[in-house]
């Protein structure tokens, strides 16, 4: 009963985390309405659009800070209960990316969630994961000119990375010890991408047509 009110718990405060709109606060601070220009996504990928090159990286770092922030606080939260942080990470996680995809005082209108995930992988403490995810994105995404695919194909490398590790003598680091906790992690994981593919779901139809926008490109 403790670890599933802990869970539930870790969602609320995960979420509470995910109000923290960079992009919105940082758009009002300059006298726009983030959500009226370009996309309307509170998100980096807009922000760098519409305000610019020191807001996107600013609108990155916040929300990849803030799933940071929170991780750090469930683990001193939950520290006693030292085999399930991985898990109670996972869950705070979830709650920071649907905090920041859908806030409540702004209509339920946020972001796609890849820069709070990314804050998400660097807390759950692996850095060939983290590496592996960061390196992935941040190639294709100047190599193709399309953040679109290189934010889903760096959360998907998420599941095949920790499969891989797991599957040999290094798994990754916190990693659950019990076969059920195991499957869960699978599944939560499993869940940041559905989120990820979902809140994209338009994007992969442009790609897959040839329509997707890329950086640095202005619309005509």
């Amino acid at each position: 009963m403790y670890r599933i009110f802990a869970r539930i718990v870790c969602v609320i405060i995960g979420y509470g985390f995910g109000l923290f709109q960079t992009a919105f606060i940082y758009g009002k601070m300059h006298g726009i309405d983030i959500r009226k220009h370009g996309s309307g996504n509170s998100g980096t990928t807009n922000a760098l659009r519409v305000l610019g090159k020191k807001a996107g990286l600013i609108t990155f770092i916040g929300d990849v800070f803030k799933a940071v922030v929170c991780s750090a606080f469930i683990k001193l939260l939950f520290h006693s209960d030292s085999k399930m942080l991985y898990i109670y990470v996972l869950y705070a996680g979830l709650g920071v990316v649907l905090g920041h995809n859908f806030p409540f005082y702004m209509n339920f209108k946020g972001g796609k969630g890849v820069a709070a995930t990314g804050g998400v992988i660097i807390a759950l403490g692996d850095a060939r994961v983290t590496l592996i995810g960061f390196v992935l994105f941040f190639c294709l995404s100047l190599i193709t000119r399309y953040v679109s695919l290189g934010s889903i194909v760096a959360v998907t490398s998420l599941i095949i990375s920790t499969f891989v590790f797991n599957q040999t003598n290094h798994p990754v680091n916190h990693w659950p010890t019990h076969k059920e906790n195991q499957i869960e992690a699978y599944i939560l994981i499993m869940i940041f991408i559905i989120f990820v593919l979902i809140r994209h779901r338009e994007n992969i139809k442009r790609l897959l047509n040839g329509t997707e926008r890329k950086l640095g490109v202005k619309e005509a």
